[in-house]
């Protein structure tokens, strides 16, 4: 899961520079909120879970950390594609987009979190 977790981390850097590359340029800075999720929840945190994963390849091979994975990366785009159209639209009746993803993001954060305490061991560290 090291790997995934990683690759698709470095696609959130993208998507995260392009919009701060694009608020910078534009002189438009609404989106700061969408730029920091994309930047935080996307290429920081996934490129850490990825990083643990590769060198605890236990806790990366459990069924916790597939998991993990399918809802961080289905509740990140949720989360960061909602707040970009609450602010868009002007619409809050949209919240509840946001409100599913982060929901998702964080099951997938307490799944990972029981995964670091069952399987992050001095033993499993792989050289």
């Amino acid at each position: 899961m090291g790997t995934k977790f990683f690759k698709i981390a470095v696609v959130y850097l993208v998507i995260g520079v392009s919009i701060g590359y694009i608020m910078g340029i534009t002189h438009n800075f609404s989106y700061t909120s969408v730029h920091a999720h994309v930047n935080l929840l996307g290429w920081a945190s996934m490129a850490l879970f990825g990083l643990i994963y590769h060198f605890y390849p236990k806790a990366g091979e459990t069924k916790l950390a597939k998991t993990h994975f399918w809802l961080h990366n289905i509740g990140t785009p949720f989360l960061t594609a909602g707040v970009f159209l609450i602010v868009f639209l002007e619409n809050d009746a949209l919240t509840v987009v946001p409100i599913i993803g982060s929901n998702l993001v964080l099951i997938g954060i307490i799944l990972f979190l029981i995964n670091v305490f069952r399987h992050v061991k001095k033993e499993n560290l792989s050289s």
